[in-house]
């Protein structure tokens, strides 16, 4: 039997991503397999989910087999493959909401939907209502920066919420200082300038930036930048910030970016989950168009730069570049194993410039002319805290002061513990509060910055649910590519709930190092970062905090 015709409004939203149906043949379509995220949202916007028809209409269109487009949509949480309304209420039920008191839905109206972390932490519990791809609530809001303008640098363009993109403002504001200041030194000196800054990256790897600028500038023929905006990690929300209240500030980092290692096309990849920042971003790229800080001569540097804007859907392992660089041309968004790596063979095969939206953000810093040069972090800081928020603070900074500038413990004023780094870190206690939020320091005492995520919970927190909800994540979010991963995030799932229930097999110690064991194999032989460190915050909670019963310092 025939599949039914699509509907009207699927078929204008096709039209407008791939152009009029005749325009499209197999035999030219299939180059263009990376229109095909950009179609499924355009069809799942339009009526809310991805029919059969719908499928098979978008296969056809771009020369694709159905099971490839099924299999492609399958995979990323966004996409319904079930009718379901336009509207949808996301309900986040990870960690900080939890903690501030969100309720999972019981999933009897088809329009609300539990989701992962929403990166709205700061407003816990968050729900985020969508009719499309249109956020309902409007314009973007005072970002949640707290402290004084004078002492920020990387925040320093996002103290206020503002309705329009002005580039005028962003120059009087210090914009395009460090373009000029690189066009004045060259792109060999610009290379060094980020090398002898000892800039790392900021998304959780900490490689060096400057080895990266030199590999991918060193290498031939076409080269892309991209700005990793999947910023997925539960509790962190500071890309965020710099996406909706600095885009112009991206866009000058990338620019230079492109500039110093010769390539002249970016991509920015934002989780489906920031409306307002993509929207905000679409409107920034085509300010810098009309300005001059992209296109065919930047600001008269003699570069040529041009940017896209990509939207992901709903998958944390699109985080991990190499999974991104799948995602944007059209594939599931599994890793790629390495070697190769991005800066050889990267996006569609080339050489590729990867960087966190933070890391770039520390370009501008770097090459400031006027500008102190101080390095500085970027934490989100959320749960059980006074004023939760983005805090800009000096290298050196300690726990225990970074958590006096967000106003302290609230809730039962107690501290239980801080879960740095988001559900892929590590938990510590109030012992560790003046540990030093540098790489080395916390490394030290078993622990990881991450992705700057700072979750505060207080002393009458049930750990062991959120040890659950933790392990679900991972569950849910791995990728099912590699056997360690895919097996070991689920046998590490029914451990912790036979160990909450007080139905461990063969004993509490028992289960303990079978816990033990899959998290290592996770650790030890995992693809990707997600399987490395799915055990992490499950071993630093059991070891180091003594929940299910087990204390002490060492493995469990």
């Amino acid at each position: 039997m025939a599949a039914p015709p699509i509907a009207d409004s699927v078929q204008d939203a096709l039209d407008r991503v791939l152009g009029p149906a005749p325009d499209w043949s197999p035999s030219i379509t299939r180059a263009r397999r990376d229109l095909l995220l950009p179609a499924l949202h355009a069809a799942h916007d339009a009526e809310g989910w991805l029919s059969p028809s719908t499928l098979a209409e978008i296969a056809a269109r771009l020369g694709l087999g159905r099971a490839e487009v099924f299999g492609v949509a399958s995979f990323y949480g966004s996409f319904s493959l079930v009718p379901r309304p336009p509207q949808v209420r996301r309900v986040c039920i990870d960690v900080v909401c939890a903690a501030r008191g969100a309720v999972a839905p019981d999933g009897s109206d088809p329009a609300v939907v539990a989701a992962p972390c929403l990166g709205r932490c700061e407003a816990a519990p968050a729900v985020l209502e969508t009719d499309g791809a249109a956020a309902l609530d409007g314009q973007p809001a005072a970002p949640p920066v707290f402290q004084p303008a004078a002492s920020l640098r990387l925040l320093a363009r996002a103290g206020t919420a503002r309705p329009t993109i002005d580039f005028d403002d962003y120059v009087a504001r210090g914009g395009t200082r460090a373009l000029a200041h690189a066009a004045a030194i060259g792109a060999d000196a610009t290379r060094g300038a980020i090398t002898d800054s000892g800039l790392v990256g900021r998304g959780g790897a900490a490689f060096p930036a400057g080895r990266k600028w030199d590999a991918v500038a060193a290498a031939t023929g076409t080269k892309f930048v991209i700005a990793n905006a999947d910023e997925s990690e539960p509790g962190t929300f500071k890309d965020r910030v710099l996406l909706e209240h600095d885009p112009l500030g991206l866009i000058e980092a990338m620019a230079i970016a492109g500039w110093a290692v010769g390539a002249e096309h970016g991509y920015v990849y934002i989780r489906d989950e920031y409306p307002e920042a993509r929207a905000r971003f679409a409107d920034a790229i085509a300010v810098a168009h009309e300005a001059g800080l992209l296109g065919d001569d930047l600001l008269h540097v003699g570069g040529r730069f041009s940017l896209e804007l990509r939207r992901g859907a709903g998958a944390y392992i699109c985080g991990e570049e190499t999974a991104l660089f799948n995602s944007i041309e059209g594939h599931r968004g599994e890793p790629r194993s390495k070697p190769p790596f991005p800066v050889a063979v990267g996006l569609f095969g080339r050489p590729t410039l990867v960087h966190n939206v933070e890391t770039l953000a520390n370009v501008l810093r770097i090459l400031d002319p006027d500008g102190s040069g101080t390095e500085t972090k970027l934490f989100s800081v959320a749960g059980h805290v006074t004023r939760p928020g983005v805090y800009e603070v000096a290298m050196g900074t300690t726990l225990r002061e970074l958590l006096d500038l967000a106003g302290g413990v609230a809730g039962s004023g107690r501290l239980r513990a801080v879960l740095l780094g988001g559900a892929a870190g590590s938990f510590v206690g109030p012992e560790h509060l003046d540990v030093v939020l540098t790489a080395e320091a916390t490394r030290a005492i078993g622990a990881t910055l991450g992705s700057g995520a700072v979750i505060v919970l207080d002393d009458e927190t049930d750990l062991e649910a959120v040890l659950l909800r933790i392990a679900a994540f991972f569950r849910d979010e791995s990728c099912g590519q590699c056997v360690p991963c895919r097996v070991g995030t689920v046998r590490q799932e029914e451990a912790l709930h036979r160990l909450a229930a007080g139905t461990p097999l063969g004993g509490s110690e028992e289960e303990l190092v079978r816990l033990h064991d899959v998290g290592n194999a996770m650790r030890d032989a995992s693809i990707c970062g997600l399987g490395q460190t799915a055990w992490n915050a499950v071993e630093s909670a059991i070891v180091g905090l003594g929940v299910f019963g087990r204390s002490g310092s060492g493995s469990a």
